[in-house]
């Protein structure tokens, strides 16, 4: 099942100050939900990918790579009623995918634990 995304600016700067986790592949931030949104059920994710990281066909193979490999552990591991926007590095475009999957799994495992 495809995790829900954000798509909307103000939900991504929402995010801006809520406490995040670094990894080699990418930093990725937590936030709750705000009340009016609260009628989508499950996790929701936002991608960055900057134009830093390489062109268009390097930046959506970054973004892919990434979803993928959220999408192996978002619905077992990702708070329910949480906004994550996950911000790449360039280690994300040829990390091996089970290196990926461990940085997510990680990361997960650090937010909840943090404050």
């Amino acid at each position: 099942m495809p995790v829900a995304t954000l798509k909307k600016r103000a939900q991504f700067l929402r995010l801006r100050s809520a406490p995040s986790v670094a990894t080699s592949s990418f930093r990725m931030v937590q936030g709750t939900r705000s009340i009016d949104d609260k009628d989508n059920l499950g996790p929701r994710i936002g991608f960055t990918v900057t134009k830093k990281l390489g062109n268009a066909v390097q930046r959506n193979r970054i973004k892919r790579r990434l979803k993928s490999a959220i999408e192996h552990v978002f619905p077992l591991q990702a708070d329910v009623n949480a906004d994550y926007v996950v911000i790449a590095r360039r280690a994300a475009y040829d990390r091996p995918f089970p290196a990926l999957i461990n940085d997510v799994e990680r990361a997960l495992e650090k937010l909840q634990h943090k404050p």
